[in-house]
Formats: structure tokens, C-alpha cells, sequence
């Protein structure tokens, strides 16, 4: 029995209706995930639309779409209804678009930027102190570097100045001594023989002494002839030459005449002026030679600055000019004068030595104390200037705290000369106007905090 397929209108329409709705449930679904922009609304209109297409279509028409909702794909559907299912459901699964971000030029700070808000106040808790920007005297400084010596016209380079050994050395190194203070006893063969020919002198000048006045009377009485008188004269003479002799002698040395309860060859080294023993080589027992240096002292109450002059810098270093030396080691200064200048420039170094004569009654500058020697070149009048400690260094630029409505702001300059106290200002300030003389480091540290903060 043959049956043939029955043909119902119904079919193709029933196909139109479920693509056209279809489509309108994904217009739908894609207006509400663009309305709510989150990705969990467009999966939930996602499980919704295909659960709607499973109940509209009972033939599996979604072939697209059946790995996702578990479907069976219908074999007698047309190519082009599918394709539809898949674009819509591709445009259902899109995620919405994230509003774009603000450029960083946008999230500035506006006229706040650059602005160190601060009030009277915090002004002085800052130590924050005004000036106004205006002429000055800028003086052109001559900087050398030096070194503290010993002041060598008060240093002594102690000698024996006779052979012998250290009984007993009471000196130390450091100490501070008085002019004629005892610094080692040695004893001495040579000091010995020296006293022990002073005293045969002094023996033999009593002698001649008795003699010359017995000759003198005798002769006045005419008893002795005249020639026995003249004899006696001559003799005391060269007695007295004698003992001045070895007088001398002893002198020479610094033993002294007497060798007193310590014997003959007790020989006293004493200190030649006030001063500092800053060497010794001596101890007790050590024999020593008539040259050998056992102590050096120093009236460190004055030392010299030298330094080296290269040619080009020499008019500037006169001596008579004053100088102010700088340690380099700590914050100290003191003011002396050049006390030479050296004739000759060096061969090899191609300078020429000079030195200042430097004060130092409290001891501060040791010799080897490594210090910066500044003199006065030349000085000019400068239109505008600041002090010197208000300029700062800023992202490769100089600047100047200004103050403004609510606090102060960086301000650039360009500067000219400058000495220690004073800069010469080229542009950015103008005559008159106020800057931040005092405490502009304290500026520039908040300035510093307040951008890393905004940089975060």
C-alpha cells in the first residue's frame, strides 16, 4: 500500500512565526545586556532564549546553538534559518563595552598643582622666613683646596746635642709643655769630660788669681822685678780664657755648669718654649746620638693653610689678603692672612706653593686636617640677587619658593654669579618681589612628598 506525504500549509507558516521570534527575543536580550552592561545579565538571556526556542520548537530547529543547551540538531531544516540562530546568539554572548578611562592629562589637580598650602602658622613651625629680591654686591670667590701644617716657625725638632743614654724619660706624648720643663735625663761621658775640664779651669784660674796679686804687691814694693809681675798678669788672663771656654762648652750643650747631686754626667733635656710634644722617640735605656731627634714640639696656638697656586690664580693670592679656611671634614671656618706666596712655579706640578698663618687658640684645626681655601678675586654689583641658600635644585632646574593666594609655588630662575652668601638672578624674579630666604628646604621636601603622593 502505497502512502504519499501529506502537505499542509500550516508548515511554512509555523517556520516564519518561530524565526520571527526568534529574532525579536534577541533584539530583546541584546537591549537589556547593553542597558545593564554586566556580563551576567547577557548569560542569563542567553540560557533564557534557548530554553524559549527548545518550548517554540519542538523539531530542534537551533542547530547552532545544540552544543550550548543540549539540543538535537533537525536535519530537515534550511541552511539560511540557521545561520540567523547562530548570529543572534553570537550577538546575545557579546559582552557590553567598558566605558573608556580618563586620560591621566584629565585627572590632574588643576590650579591646586604645585601649590604647598601653608599658613602662618606652619610658617613658623617651618622656620619659613620672606625676603624681597633685590641688588647686592656679588663677589667673585677663589676657591683652593689645603691642607693644616705645622706652623714650622713654632716647631722644634728636639736633639740631645750630646751622645750618652735615657735614665728616665718623665715626657709623653701629647702632653703640653712649659718653656724649660724637664723632658728626659741621659747620662752623658761627654757632658763629664766637659764639666771636669771646667773645673780644672776654674782651679787653675784661683791659682793665677793668688799668684797675679802676690806679684802685683811684691813688685809694687819693689822686691820683685817688674817682669815676674807682668808673668802673673798674662797667666791669669789665659786662665780666665780657659774657664770661659769651658763655660761655653757646656753651654753649647745645655748641661749647665754644675752637675749638682746627680754627678757629672747628668744631662737635663728641657723643652725650648710652650708647645705640644707631637713626636717621641725615646724611652728610658735607649742610647742616643748627639743628632738624634728624640722629641718634636709645636705651639700648635698657630698653624699655616698651605695650598698650591696654579699660574692662572696668582694675581689673586697677594700676601696681606685676607682668606677665610673652611674644614672639609666638619662645619668650621676661621679667617687668617696669606703669609706667602712662593717666587717659583713647580715644574712637574706647574703651581706655586702659598700659606696662611691661621690662629688657633682652641686647637680646633689639626695638622693633616684636609681644608678649602676661599679668597676674594673680584666683586661686582649685581641688579637683582637672592640669598644663596634659598635657590634649590628641582627636576634639573634652580628655583625659588614664591608666596601666593594660600601658600608658596616653585619658580624657576636663572641665575648668574655667586659667592657664599649672595646669587646674581638673570630672569624669573623681578625687583621687589618677595621669595622664601629662609627655610626653603623645608618647602622643597613637602613639594617632594606631595607628588609622590599624587603620582600614586
Amino acid at each position: 500500500m502505497n502512502t504519499k506525504p501529506s502537505s499542509s500549509p500550516l508548515g511554512p507558516r509555523r517556520t516564519l512565526v518561530a524565526i520571527a521570534v526568534i529574532l525579536a527575543l534577541g533584539a530583546l536580550a541584546a537591549t537589556l545586556i547593553l542597558r545593564s552592561g554586566t556580563p551576567g545579565a547577557a548569560k542569563a538571556d542567553s540560557h533564557g532564549h534557548g530554553h524559549s526556542e527548545a518550548a517554540g520548537h519542538a523539531d530542534g530547529e537551533h542547530h547552532g546553538a545544540a552544543a550550548a543547551d543540549g539540543h538535537k540538531h533537525d536535519e530537515g531544516h534550511a541552511d539560511d534559518e540557521h545561520h540567523e540562530d547562530s548570529k543572534a546568539e553570537k550577538a546575545e554572548a557579546r559582552p557590553a563595552a567598558q566605558p573608556a578611562a580618563k586620560p591621566a592629562a584629565e585627572a590632574g589637580h588643576g590650579d591646586d598643582e604645585g601649590l604647598i598650602a601653608m599658613d602662618a602658622q606652619r610658617m613658623q613651625a617651618a622656620g619659613v622666613r620672606l625676603a624681597e629680591a633685590g641688588p647686592a654686591t656679588v663677589r667673585s670667590v677663589l676657591q683652593l683646596p689645603g691642607e693644616i701644617r705645622f706652623n714650622e716657625d713654632r716647631t722644634a725638632h728636639v736633639v740631645p746635642r750630646v751622645a750618652g743614654i735615657a735614665e728616665s724619660v718623665p715626657a709623653n706624648l701629647g702632653q703640653n709643655v712649659k718653656k724649660g720643663q724637664l723632658l728626659a735625663v741621659l747620662s752623658s761621658a761627654a757632658v763629664s769630660e766637659q764639666r771636669s775640664e771646667l773645673l780644672a779651669a776654674s782651679k787653675r784660674l784661683e791659682l793665677a788669681r793668688t799668684t797675679y796679686a802676690r806679684e802685683k804687691q811684691l813688685w809694687e814694693e819693689k822686691v820683685s822685678a817688674e817682669q815676674d809681675y807682668l808673668q802673673a798678669r798674662q797667666a791669669l788672663r789665659e786662665a780666665e780664657i780657659a774657664v770661659s771656654n769651658a763655660q761655653q762648652k757646656l753651654a753649647a750643650t745645655g748641661a749647665g755648669a754644675g752637675g749638682g747631686a746627680g754627678g757629672l754626667n747628668r744631662f737635663e733635656l728641657r723643652a725650648p718654649f710652650d708647645g705640644v710634644i707631637v713626636e717621641k722617640h725615646l724611652s728610658v735605656g735607649e742610647a742616643v746620638q748627639d743628632t738624634t731627634q728624640v722629641f718634636t714640639i709645636s705651639d700648635l696656638r698657630s698653624v699655616w693653610a698651605e695650598m698650591r697656586v696654579a699660574a692662572p690664580d696668582l694675581p689673586a693670592v697677594r700676601v696681606g689678603e685676607k682668606a677665610t679656611v673652611r674644614a672639609t671634614a666638619f662645619d668650621s671656618s676661621a679667617t687668617g692672612e696669606v703669609a706667602y706666596v712662593g717666587a717659583l712655579i713647580g715644574q712637574d706640578t706647574r703651581t706655586a706653593p702659598a700659606r696662611i698663618t691661621l690662629p688657633n687658640p682652641d686647637g680646633v684645626w689639626r695638622p693633616g686636617l684636609f681644608v678649602n681655601v676661599e679668597l676674594t678675586a673680584s666683586s661686582r654689583q649685581a641688579p637683582l640677587a637672592v640669598a644663596t641658600q634659598a635657590l634649590q635644585k628641582m627636576e634639573q632646574q634652580t628655583v625659588v619658593f614664591v608666596p601666593v593666594q594660600g601658600g608658596f609655588r616653585a619658580q624657576p630662575v636663572r641665575v648668574g654669579r655667586a659667592d657664599g652668601k649672595t646669587t646674581e638672578v638673570l630672569e624669573g624674579l623681578k625687583p621687589g618681589q618677595s621669595y622664601v630666604a629662609e627655610g626653603s628646604f623645608m618647602l622643597k621636601a613637602e613639594l617632594g612628598k606631595a607628588t609622590a603622593e599624587h603620582s600614586h
